[in-house]
């Protein structure tokens, strides 16, 4: 085990490469529910259900989870680079808005619509796969200014933590300044009991790193846990309903996995009537293509530099291998029945926690198996313990900053637009192409521009058209 992993090449030993393994499935447990839920925008929540939203969330849900078992053991045992994989947040709301969202306004069958959505997620997948394998995915990587790369790994972090202070109402929503401190004055204690914790969770993560404490950031989840039950008098919700476990697997199979290979799927997707005219399509795939190429680039590189894991030119070790896990990955997945998989930023979390190999992959993608039965099993961690892993990775991850030349606007510029745009936009992807865009800008009317700059050119484009013709 420890000279396939290169457990201890790497500095690391099998005991820290399981709690991170544990520490970055706990840190994206949420997306077990959330991305059946974004699927349909919990409109299986309601009373009466549209038809055949209930049938796509239990589909979504076995798919959701399948796909990411296999995207992390790719990266487990091809790569063997802890990290993990799973269905991208605000991929998955996209894909609900441009197709099911549209059948539902029509009155059409959703069932379709969704079927007609994998069909696009696929052909995306396909085009990352080829990039991938040819080398030109890394290429495009590694092109990318050295300002914006330094940048990225500190824009994740503002990322990670922004949406830790929002899982838990630590930041809430304001119609005049559209974001504000949690109000604990005047309102119950149940309503403010999570971020108030997830803030103590979030000190006893620091002081136990400061105390150099093995396993400090899994240590606090549980920890803080274990405060979450005490001060809220609840119990952990272990009701295993296993009458009705059969069902997702029976609509996985009559709805998901099938989808994709339907005749009708492939003639909806493209016929012009059920998601627009040939041009609405292509723009759908290469807006699925940019955001999850550049979300995963941003997730590398921010999490690599965060483990010394970065080679002489500052690009992610094995950067070729990453991006062909994660692109078989989506295919994959589209294959399942789900939207877009991707690397997720919550890996950071297990590297935060020491995870350096493979291993970390491995036990978080067996965490996510066992989900299949047991589901009930990551509903015990509440978002009160998780959010505090997500914000201390946001300052872990903030010091990489530092090395930006901040003197120089043409390298300033760019990685500060970078750095704020991601959590402004919550999109890692933004941020990114927002920084392209400046770079390119500033390089040329400053008389700058030179022939490596036309890969960061390319980038832009394609960027600039997917903010004027696409969404997200």
């Amino acid at each position: 085990m420890d000279k396939f992993f290169k457990i201890s090449e790497r500095g690391s030993n099998v005991r820290t490469e399981i709690i991170a393994g544990l520490t970055t499935f706990f840190a994206m447990a949420y997306i077990v529910v959330t991305n059946p839920n974004q699927i349909v925008s919990f409109m299986h929540l309601d009373a009466n259900p549209y038809p055949g939203v209930g049938q796509i969330w239990n589909a979504v849900y076995i798919a959701s989870i399948i796909a990411a078992v296999i995207g992390t053991l790719l990266y487990a045992f091809y790569a063997k680079m802890p990290f993990a994989q799973a269905c991208g947040m605000g991929l998955n709301s996209f894909f609900f808005v441009s197709f099911v969202l549209p059948q539902v306004l029509v009155g059409g069958d959703v069932i379709k619509g969704y079927q007609a959505g994998l069909v696009i997620i696929l052909i995306s997948g396909l085009i990352f796969l080829i990039l991938s394998v040819t080398g030109a995915r890394a290429y495009i990587a590694k092109a990318m200014p050295d300002c914006i790369k330094k940048s990225i790994s500190a824009g994740i972090g503002l990322f990670i933590a922004f949406i830790g202070f929002q899982n838990v109402g630590i930041i809430e929503p304001n119609q005049y300044t559209l974001v504000q401190f949690v109000k604990l004055n005047g309102v119950a204690w149940a309503d403010v009991a999570p971020a108030v914790i997830a803030l103590l969770g979030f000190i006893i993560i620091a002081i136990l790193t400061k105390l150099n404490v093995k396993g400090s950031v899994l240590l606090g989840i549980f920890i803080t846990t274990v405060i979450y039950y005490l001060a809220t008098w609840q119990l952990p919700d272990l009701n295993f309903d296993f009458a009705s476990i059969a069902q997702p697997f029976k609509d996985f199979a009559e709805i998901g996995v099938t989808g994709v290979f339907k005749a009708e799927s492939w003639k909806n997707a493209f016929g012009g009537e059920m998601i627009g005219s040939i041009f609405s399509v292509i723009m759908l795939i290469v807006t699925f293509c940019l955001v999850d190429m550049f979300d995963t680039i941003g997730t590398l590189y921010g999490t690599a530099a965060e483990a010394d894991m970065l080679d002489e030119n500052g690009d992610p070790i094995e950067l070729d291998k990453s991006m062909t896990c994660d692109s078989v990955a989506t295919v994959a997945g589209s294959v399942l029945g789900t939207s877009t998989v991707t690397t997720f930023v919550e890996s950071a979390s297990g590297v935060a926690a020491g995870g350096r190999t493979g291993l970390t992959s491995l036990v978080t993608s067996i965490c996510f198996a066992i989900c299949l039965f047991l589901s009930p099993l990551a509903s015990i961690i509440p978002s009160a313990a998780t959010a505090p892993a997500l914000i201390f990775v946001g300052v872990l991850m903030l010091k990489n900053f530092a090395s930006v030349d901040m003197k120089d606007m043409r390298s300033a510029v760019p990685a500060f637009l970078t750095l704020i745009m991601m959590p402004l936009t919550y999109s890692i992807a933004n941020g990114i192409g927002i920084g392209a865009i400046a770079y390119t800008l500033i390089t040329l009317f400053t008389g700058k521009y030179t022939k490596k700059d036309i890969a960061v050119t390319i980038i832009a484009i394609l960027f600039v058209c997917k903010f004027v013709f696409g969404t997200m």
